[in-house]
């Protein structure tokens, strides 16, 4: 048998590395988790007149609100005006003040991404020369106080939440039937629905505060509370909150009406149970993935469904791991957790495993991009730590699995038939002889009682204790009635006490036997280890989500490494002849097709009316020059209704182009447009305004 199934795992390790490869290696660039990629004026820039705007572009469209951006002059009083707007794609700007004197000013920003984060930062730029501020702006955002820390912790309550009721009613569902009669698995999954309850009421209040002021007195605040609902994450937390109740009516039928019904009409129940819940699951999945990094970036189409298959695996392994948990310790001993279900569970299990890592390398892939992304970014060495974990999780499951296997191929306890027999040949006598059976009884139970405190079993001992103190009372009671009866004389008397003396053995037998039934079970060693390592996997899974409920918070690899690789390449022009002009412009640009990303700066020398000079640099991530097939310049000034007047520059050197000779006629706002082909059919245009003259 090993040596069947070691080339099939071979065969699936190699599998898998030649598609994670395949994936990584030729991975595209996405969307997802806005990061500021330029700004004009940029990071630290010195202009010499004062600019009539301040211009931010995001690796996203973002949403931005009244007080989006701030530009605070060295005395920390606000210089800018109106609210911002959307110049173009990706570019975001807010008016400044006219005649704003030299100095340096500070620019704060706070906008929430397209994937529900907020993105927060700041900078300074000059105007003259550098001087002191008195400005004390971080980059710290409102998810990185009070309310941030709550927000993530409701996060992680939900994702819970989820797992444990899904999880669990998948269990009794598809392993154990009988569970659904366990008191102790129906608590855990009203508990895993009162979690996810409470956790969307929290963030939903928590919400308008965590992308605006950050403060806790603005969680209950009707005006943001309002605002909230209009946005795609209000949206999903709403809908979210009405499949919970029809999840609600769901589990009141499973643990309810269900366990009550006949074998046949139970078939019919449970397979409607299954269509029901798992299209229930399946929508509280995608008020996840419609609202956070699945949606947005490349591939939405695919990665939303993929998203949903994900969490709904993560909700089978997880959820049914802590349900057989709870079942193999919790359960009672007339019902125990059977062999058949922990083998079910098993093989469910291990399919929940297949689907996390197909779906999770696709995922990875959007998210990263490269192989770099996994050493050099947050999200990457977080990534890493999942995948660890993941790994121990399976080991453990491994050796869950060998128990499984263990427990299904002992055989029968000839003990536990024995003391059966013995059981009901007692029992027989005791009906027969109902004064000899409360002393027998006693006998039994004073056996029992040594037996278990040998075994160790704390459980067994208390209970027959309680069976022993029922047996001393059923006696009292039973000399009491038969000297009431005697005195008294009469047969009816008699009876009654004959039929409490039965109803107390009846109970005294059921007790004794409970406390048997669950001492053999406790005894068996492979039931000891199959607890073990459910225990140890359920520990994991805890630490595991924490992991993944950070990770869905933080800025993707990709996305990273796009912000790091437009730093650089502004911080490379000036070694390169870039941003030598009077005015630099840079405009990140994107065409959709293959290497189709990139950067394009503009220096114009003196930037003034009359005869200018135009260098153009395209360069592509990491800063590396890139020559792309064709560039267009055109220059517009709207005011004076003048262009566009086009500009067709000539090819220098890989990634440079100059053109001179460029006449500006007047003064004023004018918008630059520059036009990048990287193939046939892949081009766009961006642009940005600036001052000439």
């Amino acid at each position: 048998m090993t040596q069947t199934i070691a080339p099939r795992v071979r065969t699936l390790v190699l599998l898998f590395l030649a598609v994670t490869g395949a994936l990584l290696a030729g991975a595209a660039p996405a969307s997802a988790h806005a990061a500021l990629t330029g700004s004009d004026p940029g990071r630290g820039a010195v202009v010499d007149t004062a600019p009539s705007q301040v211009s931010l572009t995001f690796s996203e469209p973002v949403a931005v609100g009244d007080d989006a951006v701030r530009v605070l002059d060295p005395k920390g009083t606000r210089v800018d005006k109106g609210d911002p707007a959307n110049a173009s794609g990706t570019t975001y700007t807010v008016r400044l003040l006219s005649g704003l004197p030299d100095g340096t000013y500070t620019v704060a920003y706070q906008v929430v991404s397209a994937d529900s984060h907020p993105v927060a930062g700041a900078f300074t730029f000059s105007i003259g020369a550098p001087s002191e501020t008195s400005v004390s702006v971080s980059a710290q955002g409102s998810d990185d106080g009070p309310v941030g820390w709550l927000y993530a912790f409701g996060r992680y309550v939900s994702y819970a939440g989820f797992a444990v009721m899904a999880g669990g009613a998948a269990f009794v569902l598809a392993c154990w039937p009988r569970g659904s009669g366990v008191r102790a698995v129906q608590r855990l999954v009203v508990s895993g629905w009162v979690a996810l309850t409470a956790a969307t009421l929290g963030l939903l209040l928590l919400r308008g505060s965590y992308t605006t002021s950050g403060r806790l007195g603005d969680v209950f605040d009707l005006s943001l509370l309002g605002d909230v609902l209009q946005t795609k994450t209000g949206a999903a937390l709403v809908s979210r909150l009405l499949l919970l109740a029809a999840a609600a009516l769901f589990i009141a039928v499973l643990f309810g009406s269900h366990d009550k019904r006949d074998d046949e009409e139970k078939r019919d129940v449970t397979f409607g149970l299954a269509i029901g819940g798992t299209v229930v699951a399946s929508g509280l999945a995608a008020s996840w993935a419609m609202s956070e990094h699945a949606s947005q970036g490349l591939q939405p189409g695919i990665a939303m469904p993929v998203d949903v298959v994900h969490l709904l695996a993560v909700a089978a392994w997880f959820g049914g791991l802590t349900a057989l948990l709870v079942a193999l310790f919790r359960a009672p001993a007339e019902t125990p957790v059977g062999r058949d279900a922990v083998r079910r569970f098993s093989r469910l299990a291990f399919g929940s495993v297949i689907v996390l890592v197909v779906t999770g390398i696709y995922q990875s892939w959007r998210q990263l991009g490269s192989w770099s992304a996994f050493t050099d970014t947050r999200y990457g060495q977080l990534l890493l730590v999942k995948l660890g974990l993941v790994a121990l999780l399976v080991g453990v499951a491994f050796f869950s699995r060998r128990w499984t296997a263990r427990l299904a191929q002992a055989p029968a306890e000839a003990v536990s038939t024995q003391e059966a027999g013995a059981a009901d040949s007692g029992s027989a006598q005791e009906a027969a002889r109902p004064e000899k059976a409360a002393v027998s009884a006693e006998q039994a139970l004073s056996t029992d009682a040594g037996s278990a405190e040998k075994a160790g079993s704390a459980d067994a001992g208390s209970a027959e204790k309680a069976a022993l103190t029922d047996a001393g009372v059923a006696a009292g009671r039973t000399g009491t009635a038969a000297d009431t009866g005697q005195a008294q004389g009469g047969a009816g008397g008699a009876g009654g006490a004959g039929s409490a003396r039965a109803a107390q053995l009846a109970r005294q037998r059921a007790a004794v036997e409970n406390a048997r039934q669950k001492r053999l079970r406790d005894a068996d060693p492979h039931r000891t280890g199959l607890r073990r390592s459910v225990l140890a996997e359920a520990g994991i899974a805890v630490v595991l989500l924490a992991v993944t409920t950070v990770l869905t918070q933080t800025e993707p690899g990709r996305t990273e490494q796009e912000a790091q690789a437009a730093g650089a390449s502004s911080s490379a022009s000036t070694s390169t002849g870039q941003g030598t002009g009077a005015v630099t412009l840079n405009m990140p640009f994107d065409t959709g097709g293959a290497n189709g990303k990139g950067v394009v700066t503009i220096d114009l020398d003196p930037a003034g009316v009359g005869n200018n000079t135009t260098h153009l640099y395209v360069e592509g991530p990491g800063g590396r020059p890139l020559d792309v097939p064709e560039v267009a310049i055109a220059f517009t000034l709207s005011a004076q209704d003048i262009g566009p007047l086009p500009v067709v520059p000539d090819r220098v050197s890989p990634g440079h182009w100059s053109a001179s000779g460029v006449q500006l006629p007047m003064a004023g706002d004018w918008k630059v447009e520059v036009t990048v082909r990287t193939s046939d059919i892949d081009q766009v245009t961006v642009s940005k305004n600036t001052q000439i003259g």
